[in-house]
């Protein structure tokens, strides 16, 4: 269900620096990016989310000018939860943070390094948000190609156990399944090599299972409590304990293939939409009920490492996706590379209110 709301009056608005927003929304602006249909059923009479009129508007915005493209272009909708009792209930979404880990790794298995990042299968067919294929289940992401006939892709336990046969190509070898565990929770990631070198690996596709947390699995299996669970306490519980790692991480049907990423070090990893992930300013959204491209206000709070919070109050624009990002008000912030992002986005679970930013149909220059 979405409510309009005025966007100049949300409280830190006006204090938001948004000429970073319009950066992230100017790289998100291209005509090949998947779309997906608008939340007709929560809110029947919200504005198209055609972003095409805006995007060509936004190429000629002055930095200066990026508070008034925003006011102008596109109108904000408070993202609620109609089936919650309160009114702070039905407000109240869920923010999680993910980051782009370094690893160490090698071109060739080690004694050190035996775990490989695969990349992407040449019988992978996958599926765009809302996508079926007769036979299948709907519920499937992606399918396995046998001649003229699509099935269901092998789960983890399989590949791990040889399914994939010759298709099999490693990218680089990891020290261990945590690892690329870690990896692939976050779709991409840095490996550092043994000659110095360092090698970025990108998301290329996934076998459509469903998801399930590693982590959730150990708290709900007695091992670990949820308060205080970070990543680093989780992944160091996991290795004491690989007996039982081993099993939990196959419980995750899930499986993320790679490819070897060539873009400019100094940017970060691509998103789902294409475009390089801003730390801080790219939300990974659910795909089926929105486009990519779409601005969203966050208000919230952001964890630091040290202890503590400080104010999340800022415009952020959707730029990628995630197998466990479900439902309107449901988003992962990017939040950078390195150990200190990996840290706050372990500790990032937040009950954030989320505003999008629909276009204006009647905005100057809109498509009609």
């Amino acid at each position: 269900m979405l409510e309009p709301v005025a966007l100049d009056a949300l409280p830190g608005f006006g204090d938001d620096d948004l000429t970073a927003a319009l950066a992230a929304f100017r790289a998100t602006c291209r005509p090949d990016q998947p779309q997906a249909p608008v939340l007709a059923e929560a809110a029947p009479d919200a504005p198209r989310q055609d972003l095409a009129a805006a995007c060509a508007a936004a190429a000629a915005v002055p930095s200066e000018g990026a508070r008034e493209f925003f006011l102008r272009r596109f109108a904000a909708y408070r993202v609620l939860r109609p089936a919650r009792e309160t009114p702070a209930e039905r407000r109240a979404g869920f923010l999680t943070g993910y980051f782009e880990p370094e690893l160490d790794g090698s071109p060739v298995p080690t004694p050190d390094f035996t775990v490989p990042a695969l990349a992407r299968p040449d019988d992978l067919v996958s599926l765009e948000p809302g996508e079926t294929r007769p036979g299948l289940d709907p519920s499937l992401r992606a399918a396995r190609r046998e001649g003229d006939a699509l099935t269901p892709y092998p789960d983890r336990a399989a590949i791990e156990d040889g399914a994939l046969g010759p298709r099999t190509r490693p990218l680089v070898w990891l020290r261990d399944a945590v690892d690329l565990l870690v990896l692939q929770v976050q779709g991409s990631g840095r490996v550092r090599l043994p000659d110095g070198r360092s090698v970025r690996l990108a998301y290329d596709g996934r076998n459509g299972l469903p998801y399930t947390s590693v982590a959730r699995l150990i708290v709900t299996s007695g091992h670990l409590p949820l308060e205080g669970l970070t990543l680093e306490r989780w992944t160091g519980w996991l290795r004491a304990h690989p007996a039982i790692a081993r099993d939990l991480i196959r419980r995750n049907a899930s499986y993320i293939f790679f490819r070897l990423d060539d873009g400019a070090p100094e940017t970060g990893p691509r998103g789902a939409a294409g475009a390089p992930l801003t730390a801080g300013r790219s939300l990974a959204v659910d795909a089926t009920l929105w486009r990519y491209g779409l601005p969203f206000w966050l208000d919230g709070a952001l964890p630091e490492p040290e202890g503590g919070s400080v104010p999340l109050r800022r415009l952020v624009i959707a730029q990628d996706t995630g197998s466990a990002i479900v439902g309107p008000a449901r988003g992962d912030l990017y939040l950078g590379t390195g150990a200190r992002a990996g840290a706050t986005a372990g500790l990032l679970r937040d009950p954030a209110r989320f505003v999008v930013l629909l276009p204006k149909p009647d905005a100057p220059g809109a498509a009609p």
